[in-house]
């Protein structure tokens, strides 16, 4: 089943049916409010609102953990994770859509990002932290916006936006791209085996550069109206598309990844363990 985690500006989509609100209890905790059963089209889905159905979380107050567990609980094998992000580079301008590849973490060590701790050790790998086979399946489609491949994001703390040093200092870095929470969000999604794809739609350009007007709220949401139009027809084609999971997605999370011997966990942790690794 696909799983579309609406960010910023895409708590909602018009046209889509709501099927069923769904429990928000997971064994870390409550999920952001908004969890539900959707139809998209003609595909069955399941939605979540990242920052809560009335946008009422900060970036660094999502349960992450809790968001990413609810959806593997409820048959979640794919994510579109649709979010809004500044620009770090002139040619990625408001109104594009940005498929990162890799990522840069500037967070500040508040947010849980693991299931892994308390007696469970493990090693996943992120050196390829998308779904590169959903992302090749992108590059072949056509849309009347432009679409940028193989960028890097990198995610701050927030809810403030950069000052000019840190934007020029992550231009530095190699980032294209700035936001505010796909970080741990991917990193969990590796973990618990499922496919990951960052759909990133540019709503302002950062404060790197003085010549070009400064970010404010006031731009990012008119921009980010017209974006949600886009991330409707985008999240269409990619579910008519259907590509198959890959296997660095699907195989590369807990269930290949732990050192410890699952024998002495215990039952708690066995329960929800099982379901990340279905």
């Amino acid at each position: 089943m696909w799983a579309i985690i609406g960010g910023s500006g895409f708590e909602s989509f018009d046209g889509i049916e709501e099927l069923e609100e769904l429990d928000r209890q997971t064994p870390f905790g409550e999920c952001s409010s908004g969890l539900r059963r959707i139809r998209f089209g003609r595909h069955e889905c399941l939605f979540l609102s990242r920052h809560g159905r009335h946008h009422e979380l900060l970036p660094s107050e999502i349960n992450y953990r809790a968001n990413i567990f609810a959806l593997k609980k409820y048959g979640a094998r794919k994510v579109i994770s649709v979010s809004a992000v500044g620009s770090l580079q002139k040619e990625l301008a408001p109104g594009d859509l940005v498929i990162p590849s890799q990522y840069i973490d500037r967070t500040k060590g508040v947010r849980t990002h693991t299931f892994l701790g308390g007696g469970l050790v493990g090693h996943v790998s992120l050196a390829k932290p998308t779904w590169e086979g959903a992302a090749k399946r992108v590059q072949e489609m056509e849309f009347d916006f432009k679409v940028h491949h193989g960028k890097t994001y990198v995610c701050i703390e927030g809810p403030s936006f950069s000052t000019q040093s840190e934007s020029a200092s992550y231009r530095q870095m190699g980032a294209d791209i700035i936001g505010m929470t796909n970080f741990p969000e991917y990193a969990l999604a590796r973990e618990a085996g499922l496919c990951y794809l960052p759909a990133s739609f540019v709503t302002d350009y950062d404060c790197w550069d003085p010549t070009i007007e400064h970010v404010t709220l006031q731009v990012v949401l008119e921009t980010m109206r017209a974006n949600n139009k886009k991330a409707v027809r985008f999240i269409e084609a990619l579910l008519n598309a259907n590509p198959g999971e890959d296997l660095a997605c699907r195989d590369g999370g807990l269930k290949t990844s732990l050192m410890t011997d699952i024998r002495t966990l215990s039952p708690a942790v066995k329960s929800w363990l099982e379901i990340l690794n279905a």
